[in-house]
């Protein structure tokens, strides 16, 4: 215990970070405070999604294979069933799976996609706020080494007034050294977490797009019971103008058109 508290000390009071602190003043501890948070935000965002990203596997390959060929035969419900921890850990396998089942049960085709719609919205809501909390950092890292620039500046002038214009290289030198140190470190900060918020939001758009043909690869095919309702229907001309009626009236549609990352999806 004795040496975990010595070497503690040693980096804060005679290490690298006492050392940082002393070139950029108040606001290199702001930058280290962020730079930590942006870390670790980008390694609980890699963890995280190495086990609850959406991923289109094999086993869903193969399910959505079978439905498009006979979504009455398909058995949903086992795909989960024989799925391993790690399987069932996947948003997507559920997606597909409910959307499925609930088309085989005869559900409302309008009320699924709906209901496929906020399933796959909250499937990727974890992602973007650790994606916006590295966006944040890597635009504020530049305006915080600017804040340190000119606080740098003004003590750098503070001490030619306090002389009268006669104040010597070496007491100009801290406040100019601490403006530039400053402004080092918050485009070390910046550079690299906008190219990782430019790569997760890349990550995010590929998912975004395997979600949208995974469900657009259901809803292209109905099942084989929703098909004969639909034959009945067409040959009743009242129920049908009914059903065509409250079709134009569904909010479903403007609900999907307001969607544009799943607008795919809807059919």
């Amino acid at each position: 215990m004795f040496s975990s508290q010595g070497t503690l000390s040693a980096l804060t009071d005679n290490g690298p970070l006492a050392e940082l602190i002393s070139m950029g003043g108040p606001v290199m501890v702001v930058l280290i405070a962020i730079a930590f948070i942006g870390v670790a935000t980008f390694l609980y965002l890699m963890l995280f999604g190495a086990f609850y990203t959406p991923r289109f596997t094999k086993p869903l390959q193969r399910l959505v294979a079978h439905w498009q060929q006979s979504p009455a035969d398909t058995r949903v419900e086992a795909t989960r069933a024989n799925a391993s921890r790690f399987g069932r850990a996947n948003p997507l396998m559920h997606l597909l799976v409910n959307t499925m089942s609930a088309c085989q049960s005869g559900t409302n085709i309008a009320a699924v996609r709906e209901t496929a719609v906020r399933d796959a919205q909250n499937a990727l809501e974890p992602f973007e706020a650790p994606l916006k909390i590295i966006e944040v950092i890597a635009a504020l890292a530049p305006l915080l080494g600017l804040l340190g620039t000119v606080m740098g500046m003004m003590e750098a002038f503070s001490a030619m007034a306090a002389t009268e214009g006669r104040a010597n290289a070496s007491q100009l030198s801290g406040g100019i050294y601490e403006a530039l140190a400053t402004t080092a470190a918050g485009l070390v900060v910046a550079i690299p977490f906008a190219a990782l918020a430019a790569w997760i939001e890349f990550r995010l758009r590929r998912i975004h797009k395997t979600i949208n043909s995974a469900l657009v690869s259901v809803f292209n095919v109905l099942p084989a019971d929703d098909i004969v309702a639909a034959t009945a229907d067409a040959t009743q001309p009242e129920p049908k103008q009914a059903e065509v009626a409250v079709t134009e009236s569904n909010p479903a549609s403007d609900h999907f058109d307001n969607n544009p990352r799943l607008a795919h999806a809807a059919g």
